[in-house]
């Protein structure tokens, strides 16, 4: 028998045992002992304190670019390191399948916010919030909302199910902000995270101190927290809650995020009958849902509702499949679901079903008999899975209020739509709910009046069988978190998860001031004419540097070459009595498109040189009609400078304005190019 490691913490820059010896954490398969774990004498103050003195500065001097590729860089290292975690996480009960969710997922959740920084933030450190707000008709006084890192450090509590992937969905949009990192993970199975956690430090990748790990209690840590901290929580409603009451969080209105377990639901629509392509896929995600990770999820499925006269042959169907579920060794060949992560938990979860056996009958599966491939029932954690139905579910309170963290999910009938969506109203918020359907009216009635009830909503049909990510897979891109019994809370949802860790804030003042400080020209404030900006590299590009083109008249003629060119014939253009009759316009119109093309061929300069390429325009609008011998002229100013890091070019954002020779605005909207850091050194490096 090998003797089990004793896990350290990694706090103030050092690996640290605690004072103890701890509790013995077992393998979830073999009840072998793995590792002690215990967190008695760390300094937990000092831990904050060191996160907030040491760290915080640092990850707040970079732009979001550079934390972007410090997580890319992150990622693809642990991408390679991705078989040590393999077998380590055997000793959770995760399979391979398990384990790909938690290792794979975590690491490529990490890998998706390292590119959506890259692509949608800018390379600064000041992210603004909205559109400028101009509070004085002379534009000397106007308004910008921004964003900036919380100055403190993020706490994120974790629970066992998911040691990687908990921990890795929470530490990137929170790095990504600029946010140092305080990890807790679940006891049960805190040795998975803390080898990670080895690894991330051993690459010397993140800045000293923007990741710290507590193994074990947290023990005073929550009473020394202030209002420039955040504390995650993912877990059981009833704990989420002790400690969002707690006096620190309450007095200081610390930033609390909970997301907790919930009484997710799974609707087959009244379409998918047996023999549907929908109803077949309905039966496969129940299953699945019941049996990777045991079970195990906070997104599992725990209510399936189903139209009346379809639930005899959908219990069929679910209890045949999962009879042919090998429960066994999750390191075993053919091994399709390991055990729960402790003795504790089937425990719990016997206990659970018990009652919800007051509303609900079993009719697959028995919770006090195991049935293995391989392993032993009485040294691994092992649960055969349960299929419960309840015939009365408006009358009963069990199966919407109790729920069974393991392979355990019950079956009700519903007799119409309305029915189905209040029967998924009734788990009082969830994280996801799902409806299979291939009905276009159906699938708007649930998810319409499911979703205020749900932070996400899968639709499953015949068309994206082959590509859906399933009910129980939350997207780094999607909001995870839900209402009510889900804890209120919401993490991920792509850049909306790194926001969570900024604090908005509106700043009023004179646009050279705002200027200043976004890092973007605004409307307003002042600018700077001479060389032709289209000359300049970014080494010579500054913001606010501007042209004021010529002009050019618009004619019959141009319209009409136009229209026939491109076959834009519409009538605003063509025809002068329509043009008249519609009440935008007081005669026939040039084309949006053409004046657009006419201001690029006002403000292009047209040699080769540090521009090289239009990648894209944004927010376009046309405000005012051009007619007949209107002249046009443009105003082009530089709004935003994005280098790339590792690249040779960056990112220019022009504000375009085209006004009228009444000084009229007729168009507006940004150009982006892609322009050289220097020139004539990207040239010549070509060449």
């Amino acid at each position: 028998m090998t003797t089990p490691r004793r896990l350290e913490s990694y706090v103030c820059g050092r690996w640290t045992p605690g004072a103890k010896d701890g509790q013995t954490l077992l393998d979830a398969a073999t009840g072998e002992a793995v590792a002690l774990i215990d967190s008695t004498g760390l300094d937990f103050a000092g831990s904050l304190a060191y996160g907030r003195e040491v760290a915080g500065p640092k990850l707040r001097a970079m732009s979001f670019h550079d934390r972007a590729a410090m997580l890319k860089a992150l990622g693809q290292a642990l991408m390679g390191m991705k078989e040590e975690f393999y077998t380590e996480s055997l000793k959770t009960g995760a399979t391979r399948t398990d384990g790909w969710i938690d290792i794979e997922g975590g690491i490529g959740t990490m890998l998706t916010f390292a590119s959506k920084g890259r692509r949608e933030l800018p390379n600064t450190r000041v992210l603004t919030d909205g559109d400028v707000e101009v509070l004085s008709k002379d534009q000397t006084f106007s308004a910008q909302h921004i964003l900036t890192p919380l100055q403190g450090v993020a706490v994120h509590i974790n629970a066992y199910n998911f040691p990687i992937w908990g921990m890795l969905e929470k530490i990137a949009p929170t790095l990504l902000a600029g946010v140092p990192c305080l990890v807790k993970p679940a006891s049960q199975t805190a040795y998975l995270t803390e080898l990670m956690v080895r690894r991330i430090i051993e690459t010397g990748i993140l800045p000293e101190g923007a990741l710290q790990l507590i193994c074990g209690s947290v023990g005073d840590l929550l009473d020394h927290v202030t209002g420039q901290d955040a504390v995650t929580f993912t877990g059981s409603a009833w704990t989420g809650r002790k400690l969002k009451s707690h006096p620190a969080i309450v007095a200081n209105s610390v930033r609390f995020t909970m997301e907790a377990d919930s009484l997710n639901a799974s609707i087959l629509g009244p379409d998918a009958v047996a023999g549907t392509p929908e109803f077949d896929l309905f039966v496969k995600e129940v299953a699945r849902e019941m049996t990777v990770k045991a079970g195990q999820k906070c997104t599992a499925i725990r209510r399936v509702i189903a139209p009346r006269e379809q639930v005899q042959a959908l219990v069929a169907a679910l209890r045949e499949r999962l009879e042919k579920t090998p429960l066994g060794l999750p390191g075993a060949e053919g091994t399709r679901m390991g055990p729960l992560a402790s003795f504790d938990q089937r425990v719990e979860v016997r206990e659970r079903i018990r009652e919800l056996q007051a509303d609900a009958e079993i009719v697959a599966g028995n919770p006090d008999e195991v049935r293995l491939a391989s392993g032993d029932a009485e040294r691994g954690a092992f649960l055969n899975p349960v299929l419960l139905y309840a015939d009365k579910p408006f009358a009963a309170t069990k199966i919407h209020e109790v729920e069974a963290f393991g392979p355990v999910s019950t079956v009700m009938p519903y007799d119409d739509l309305d029915e189905a969506v209040s029967l998924a109203q009734m788990g009082k918020g969830s994280l996801v709910s799902s409806v299979f359907t291939n009905d276009a009216k159906v699938a708007e009635e649930v998810v319409i009046g499911a979703a205020p009830f749900h932070g996400r909503i899968l639709i499953g049909n015949r068309a994206s069988a082959k590509t859906s990510t399933g009910h129980g897979s939350p997207l780094a891109a999607l909001v995870h978190g839900g209402p009510g019994r889900a804890g209120g809370g919401e993490e991920m949802g792509g850049i909306r998860g790194v926001k969570h860790y900024m604090q908005r804030t509106a700043v009023q003042g004179a646009p050279r001031l705002l200027s200043a400080v976004t890092g973007r020209w605004i409307e307003g404030a002042e600018a700077q004419q001479g060389v032709h900006p289209f000359r300049k590299s970014l080494a010579e590009l500054n913001i606010g540097d501007q042209l004021v083109t010529a002009t050019r008249t618009i004619t019959l003629e141009d319209v009409e070459h136009f229209a026939n060119f491109t076959g834009d014939t519409f009538y605003a253009h063509m025809d002068e009595v329509a043009a008249k009759a519609n009440p935008f316009f007081d005669d026939r119109v040039a084309h949006g498109y053409l004046i657009a093309s006419f201001a690029a061929g006002l403000f292009v300069e047209p040699n080769p040189g540090p521009v090289l390429a239009n990648y894209g325009v944004d927010n376009m609008r046309f405000l005012t009609p051009v007619y007949f011998g209107d002249t046009l002229q443009v105003r082009l100013t530089c709004k935003e400078i994005n280098p790339r890091a590792n690249a040779e070019h960056g990112e220019v954002r022009w504000d375009c304005q085209v006004t009228n020779q009444h000084g009229a605005v007729v168009a507006q909207y940004d150009v982006l190019t892609m322009v050289a850091k220097t020139w004539p050194a990207i040239a010549q490096a070509a060449e």
